[in-house]
């Protein structure tokens, strides 16, 4: 289970994140963090970028709703996700209580 938490703007959503994978794709749950992969490397921010994107893609979000709070140049990221509710997001986020590609 994703163990994201309600903030007084949304939710913050605990993310482990692989750079420089063959693919973009949310990969499911790994120890209470939604598991992602992307292409870019981790370098000058280029990752968290690209994970920004794909987060904003899978989960039918404005990039501009996604900021990164903490974890910048570690693979445990969190994430806040603006304007979300928390059913809104349980809802969401059980698309990939399993391996998920998109």
């Amino acid at each position: 289970m994703i163990e994201w938490i309600e903030h007084a703007d949304g939710i913050i959503l605990p993310v482990k994140a692989a750079a420089g994978s063959r693919e973009n794709a949310v990969r499911g749950e790994m120890d209470g963090a939604l598991k992602v992969a992307v292409t870019q490397k981790a370098e000058k921010g280029k990752a968290n970028k690209a994970i920004i994107a794909l987060l904003a893609r899978c989960l039918e979000l404005r990039k501009s709703q996604i900021e990164l709070i903490a974890g910048a140049t570690n693979a445990n990221k969190k994430f806040l996700l603006r304007d979300v509710s928390p059913r809104e997001i349980t809802e969401k986020l059980a698309l990939f209580s399993g391996e998920q590609r998109r």
